[in-house]
C-alpha cells in the first residue's frame, strides 16, 4: 500500500509531500472536471494595481447573444483557486451560470509582495475587482451578479457586500469569520494574555524583519501530523496535504507580521445592511466553524437562510459531493438572480 500511494504522489505531483491515504469517501472530487463547461484564464487588476488571476466557467452551449447570471466564486484562507472553488464554479456553470473564481492577492497566481501577505481590504478589493471585469462581458447581465465565500471568503464575500450593491445575493459555505477567529479563537478559546502574546510577538518579528530577518510565517495547515494533532489540524491536513487536495508551491501559511491584521476585522457588524438582497449561509452539522455561520445569521436582516448539512464536517464541503449541497446554491442563486 506504501508503494501505491508513493506512486500515486509522484504521479499528481506531490514530491515532498507525505505520502498518506486521503479520505476520498463521500465523493471527495476536488479536482472534478466537466465536458459540459469550458474554463478561460483570465485576469483583471484591482484598485491598487495589482493582477488578479482567475478562471472564467462558462457553459458549453453559452449564447453570446444572451445576458447570463454569473456568480463570484472565493476559495478558502490560504488556498489557491484550484481548491474547493474551482469545484464549486464548474458545478454551477453546469447548472447554466456564468462563474468566475480567482486567487486572493499575494497568493496562487495573483500579484502581491510580500506572498501569503494577509490584507482584509485588498482581498475585499479582489472581490469587487471581478465584479467590476464582468461587467465588461458582453455575455454577462450587470443586475445578476452573485457571490459564494468558502470559508474565510465567505468573510470577505459578506465584507464587500456591504459596500457593493452590485452583489445581488450572498451565499457563503463553511464561513470562517477570519477576525473573530483570529482575536478569540474558536468557541472563545483564546484569551487575553494568549492575544497580547501574539501580538507582542508580530511586533517583534517585525522589528526584526525591517532590520533584514527572513519573513516568518504561521497558522495554516500543519506540515506534518504528531500524536498531539488536533482533530482540526487532522481535518485540513487530510485536504492540504494529500493528493485529496494538495495543490503545487502551496502552503496554506500567511505571514506572522500580516496574520494579526485579522485582529482588526469585523465582517458582521453591518451585515444588517445587506438587507433587502438574500442571505444563505451553509454549514455542515458537525463542522467546527459553525459558530461563525450561526452568529453570522443572528446578525443579518431578513431576507436570511441558516442551511445546515446533516453529518457534515467543515472540511467535508470543500470537495464531498455527496454531501455539498450544489442543488439548493443553484436554486438560491436562481431565484435571487432573476
Amino acid at each position: 500500500m506504501k508503494k501505491i500511494m508513493v506512486m500515486l504522489a509522484i504521479t499528481l505531483g506531490l514530491v515532498g509531500v507525505p505520502a498518506m491515504a486521503a479520505d476520498m469517501s463521500n465523493g471527495a472530487d476536488n479536482f472534478y472536471k466537466s465536458d459540459r463547461v469550458t474554463i478561460q484564464k483570465i485576469s483583471f487588476k484591482n484598485k491598487m494595481g495589482m493582477k488578479v488571476v482567475g478562471n472564467l466557467f462558462t457553459p458549453k452551449n453559452l449564447e453570446q447573444n444572451r445576458k447570463y447570471a454569473v456568480i463570484v466564486v472565493g476559495h478558502p484562507m490560504g488556498a489557491v483557486k484550484e481548491q474547493s472553488a474551482n469545484l464549486y464554479a464548474t458545478k454551477l456553470a453546469e447548472q447554466g451560470f456564468v462563474t468566475l473564481d480567482f486567487d486572493l492577492s499575494f497568493w496562487g497566481e495573483s500579484e502581491g509582495e510580500p506572498r501569503n501577505t494577509v490584507s482584509t481590504d485588498i482581498y475585499v478589493d479582489d472581490f469587487l475587482a471581478a465584479v467590476d471585469f464582468l461587467g465588461t462581458q458582453t455575455f454577462v447581465d450587470r443586475g445578476r451578479i452573485g457571490a459564494l465565500g468558502i470559508c474565510a471568503s465567505g468573510s470577505f464575500v459578506v465584507s464587500a457586500a456591504q459596500i457593493d450593491p452590485r452583489i445581488r445575493a450572498i451565499a457563503t459555505v463553511s464561513m470562517y469569520d477570519m477576525g473573530a477567529a483570529n482575536r478569540n479563537g474558536l468557541h472563545h478559546s483564546v484569551t487575553l494574555k494568549q492575544r497580547e502574546k501574539i501580538l507582542q510577538d508580530a511586533a517583534q518579528e517585525r522589528t526584526a524583519e525591517f532590520s533584514g530577518a527572513p519573513i516568518k510565517y504561521t497558522s495554516g495547515t500543519p506540515e506534518k501530523l504528531t500524536k498531539n494533532s488536533t482533530v482540526v489540524e487532522r481535518e485540513f491536513y487530510d485536504f492540504y496535504r494529500t493528493p485529496r487536495g494538495y495543490s503545487p508551491n502551496t502552503t496554506t501559511h500567511p505571514t506572522l507580521v500580516s496574520n494579526v491584521s485579522f485582529m482588526n476585522f469585523y465582517p458582521f457588524e453591518q451585515i444588517q445592511t445587506i438587507s433587502p438582497r438574500h442571505l444563505l449561509f451553509v454549514v455542515g452539522e458537525k463542522a467546527h466553524s459553525r459558530e461563525f455561520s450561526e452568529d453570522a445569521y443572528q446578525r443579518a436582516a431578513e431576507p436570511k437562510e441558516l442551511y445546515i448539512v446533516p453529518g457534515a464536517g467543515h472540511v467535508d464541503l470543500y470537495d464531498r459531493t455527496k454531501l455539498i449541497p450544489f442543488a439548493k446554491l443553484a436554486d438560491f442563486f436562481r431565484e435571487n438572480l432573476k
